[in-house]
């Protein structure tokens, strides 16, 4: 008899402990901050020259900036990248890559095999730039306005419903 229950308890408490696992994969990743977040005006080298540029000087004409963090070793990013070249052609916005803890022949392999959907790419080689923005890992994308707050980070790989959202926040 006192198996019998010690099976049970152990059963129930598997179970529970796989339901919390299970629910957790289709929870919304999406973050909106409560209070309006600022980012700092933090220089960052740029991919290719290697010159630092401010955060404030992406804006020309444009209302919005939309700064994803990337690699080429991270699977999800391949994954979202086709939804990151749609965004790129809204107007008003601005695409930046921001190329996270990568070796730049890799990085610039990946760029050529699928394309470069980015009007500027920065690279953050140990990973402390991103942490700036607030950011947890990759694949990672923040909306940012000309104040530079941040109106919306989505953390994990951007999908359809992603871009139709980003579409109409910044249109």
């Amino acid at each position: 008899m006192k198996i019998k229950i010690s099976f049970i308890f152990i059963f129930l408490t598997l179970t529970f402990i796989l339901l919390i696992f299970f629910k957790s994969l289709f929870e919304n990743k999406n973050y909106i901050p409560k209070k309006t977040k600022k980012i700092e005006n933090i220089s960052i080298e740029e991919f290719y020259s290697g010159k630092n540029l401010k955060i404030k000087d992406f804006f020309e004409n444009e209302k919005y900036i939309i700064i994803n963090i990337w690699s080429s070793w991270c699977v999800p990013c391949r994954q979202e990248h086709q939804f990151i070249k749609n965004i790129s052609e809204i107007t008003n916005l601005k695409v930046i890559g921001l190329n996270y803890k990568d070796k730049k022949d890799n990085a610039q392999k990946f760029l050529d095999e699928l394309g470069n959907p980015y009007d500027i790419i920065l690279k953050d080689p140990k990973g402390t730039k991103s942490i700036f923005l607030g950011a947890y890992g990759v694949p990672e994308t923040y909306v940012i306005d000309r104040e530079l707050n941040i109106l919306k980070k989505y953390i994990g790989p951007i999908n359809s419903e992603n871009e139709i959202e980003i579409k109409r926040l910044v249109e």
